[in-house]
């Protein structure tokens, strides 16, 4: 659940939130957000030291980042989020603050106060924006969405019974088995 909402027109606006603000805005308006759970962070340090590890492996020009790092999707209305974890491939759109413009690739970890701005909200805008491929990961459900919208849209479900191939890498495989085991520990 938001803690608030106020408008911002401006990039300018949202750099002037403390430095410690976690929050999103979309279409001028932002949206706080409360720090994760714990099962939250165990997904996201897991999948990230996979994919990390992976691309680190094909010493190319894309970067592994988890959240809180923004992604700046447009201007004008404002739209900036933080995935929880992105694929960037091109170097360009990397300032040091953020990411302006589309990663090839996101994650967003389920939170049971959000979760329909990752079903609905950040789906519609993530397809829009150009991102080429967007994971759903429901701890509670224990299921995992894959969007890849390069073509004809795909959403394929998952259980974290499944081990899942990243689209955008030809070789690339992420055992949801393991994930699972380790919330159940």
């Amino acid at each position: 659940m938001p803690l608030t909402q106020q408008s911002l027109t401006t990039l300018e606006e949202y750099e002037a939130l403390p430095e410690d603000t976690r929050a999103e805005v979309f279409e001028g308006l932002i949206k706080y957000m409360a720090s994760p759970s714990q099962i939250h962070q165990t997904i996201l340090l897991e999948l990230s030291s996979t994919l990390n590890s992976y691309v680190k492996g094909k010493e190319g020009s894309c970067r592994v980042l988890p959240a809180p790092f923004d992604v700046k999707l447009n201007d004008k209305p404002l739209l900036i989020v933080q995935p929880d974890i992105m694929i960037i491939c091109d170097k360009d759109k990397l300032d040091g603050k953020r990411c302006n413009g589309a990663p090839d690739f996101i994650i967003e970890i389920v939170s049971p106060s959000n979760s329909s701005d990752d079903y609905i909200k950040k789906l519609y805008y993530y397809k829009n924006y150009g991102i080429r491929e967007y994971w759903i990961v429901d701890p509670n459900r224990r299921t995992v969405s894959v969007n890849y919208f390069e073509g004809d849209m795909v959403s394929i479900p998952y259980t974290f019974n499944s081990t899942i191939k990243v689209n955008i890498y030809d070789d690339l495989y992420i055992d949801f088995k393991e994930i699972g085991q380790l919330l159940n520990s």
